[in-house]
């Protein structure tokens, strides 16, 4: 598996489609109100008036939550927005997410100098148990095909 660093295309369209939805959903609804205060008093053609405004509020509010939802899949896709059921679909679709947060955390420990290893220093895993390790993130879809072999090698060539 090739570690997904950015948000498909079609992702993204779905994203600023949901988002102009859900605008043209919240003036629909904001405009009944604002029909409202500018007819305040005015009880002719009180009916029209009524279902015109019943109709712009409920079709504004339907747009609204629409949109909205097609926002959630745009950004997180249909298995990690919880409309597919999938777990490993789900962790390849927040996977650019969920980079962009190890990476920001590995940005700010590489900035202040810090050195993550083991709480014990010295102390070091036996080679099989590393491979078990390894072999599990692959598993996991944690770590792409590529990234497995270079540290399979590089655990390999330390034993």
């Amino acid at each position: 598996m090739i570690p997904q660093r950015q948000i498909p295309p079609r992702r993204k369209a779905l994203y600023y489609i949901g988002m102009a939805v859900a605008v043209i959903g919240l003036v629909m609804f904001i405009s009944v109100f604002v029909s409202f205060a500018l007819h305040f008093g005015d009880f002719s053609n009180f009916e029209e008036y009524s279902r015109s405004m019943l109709a712009r509020g409920v079709i504004g509010f339907i747009l609204f939550g629409g949109g909205g939802l097609l926002m959630i899949m745009g950004r997180l896709g249909l298995a990690g927005s919880g409309v597919k059921l999938d777990p490993a679909e789900a962790r390849r679709d927040v996977e650019p997410w969920a980079r962009m947060g190890g990476g920001v955390i590995k940005d700010v420990l590489e900035e202040a100098n810090i050195k993550l290893g083991s709480q014990h220093a010295g102390e070091t895993l036996p080679f099989d148990e590393r491979l078990r390790r390894l072999q599990k993130l692959r598993e996991d879809g944690l770590v792409s095909e590529q990234e497995f072999e270079a540290a399979r090698k590089k655990i390999l060539e330390e034993a």
